[in-house]
């Protein structure tokens, strides 16, 4: 293997979810095929609306059943502040953490659907 293509997260509305995505952590929304991803650099997330799921699909799909991380330019507390200041709350952090690259500092917040999402500042070198 050699990277992460893309993944799936299973949503109860896929506009609420954008909103978070896009306005929040500033993901691009791109249509395909009738369907809605976010990307990200090189990765993507398809979006599902629950119930709706394009076929194959995971064995059982929920929302709010997801917990990613994704990388941030840093620092951390800068990023922790912009996310409050935008109305949402933090539910944990900052934090140390270790990630695939190794130490690195954490926020966690929830998503529409109540995923966790954290978000992770690598220390520059």
């Amino acid at each position: 293997m050699r990277s992460l293509d893309h993944l799936v997260l299973t949503v109860a509305d896929v506009r609420a979810t954008v909103g978070f995505y896009v306005d929040l952590l500033g993901m691009e929304e791109r249509t395909f095929s009738g369907r809605t991803a976010l990307h990200l650099g090189d990765q993507k997330i398809n979006l599902h609306e629950a119930g709706r799921e394009f076929e194959p699909k995971a064995l059982r799909p929920t929302p709010g059943s997801g917990d990613l991380c994704f990388v941030v330019d840093g620092p951390i507390e800068d990023v922790a502040r912009a996310i409050t200041e935008a109305g949402v709350t933090i539910e944990e952090g900052p934090v140390d953490r270790t990630g695939a690259r190794g130490p690195m500092r954490s926020v966690y917040l929830r998503d529409p659907d109540q995923n966790l999402v954290e978000l992770a500042a690598y220390p520059r070198a």
